[in-house]
């Protein structure tokens, strides 16, 4: 009886038991996984609409100092770097540490007069697809 009960206690889990463990584990990762790449979309959209903001506030700067929004020939790059002319002078900035891309790597965009704002500027991101437009992740994020 010592060895029958010795097989008894050492048994393993059966082939029909770790399936179901394997089963339930893809059906938990099929529900599970699709929510964090949305939140990971969400999240760059919001990191997205903070810089627009960011840039917005810088440009506005810029403007109190020089009495001028940049020219879309400076683009945003002169928040960094002050303008070549004698301008130069009345330039107070950097208005921002770094013109950095955005979540997806790519350029803000610099419109001046805008689509949005005829009277003053545009600032944008153009999303997921580097494109202008689009709808959902792909939406471009701007000061509009």
């Amino acid at each position: 009886m010592n060895i029958q009960s010795s097989r008894k206690e050492s048994r393993g889990f059966t082939l029909v038991e770790m399936m179901v463990v394997v089963v339930v584990i893809g059906i938990l990762a099929a529900v599970i996984i699709p929510q964090f790449v949305n939140t990971t979309q969400d999240a760059k959209i919001s990191a997205a609409k903070g810089h627009v903001t960011e840039l917005e506030s810088a440009v506005d700067r810029f403007y109190v100092h020089m009495d001028r929004y940049p020219t879309a020939e400076e683009g945003l790059k002169v928040l960094v770097e002050a303008p070549a002319n004698d301008e130069g002078k009345k330039w107070r900035g950097p208005y921002i540490k770094q013109l950095r891309n955005d979540p997806w790597g790519n350029a803000y965009q610099y419109a001046v007069p805008g689509t949005h704002h005829t009277s003053s500027y545009d600032i944008w991101s153009r999303g997921a697809d580097g494109a202008d437009g689009g709808e959902g992740e792909n939406a471009d994020v701007g000061n509009w």
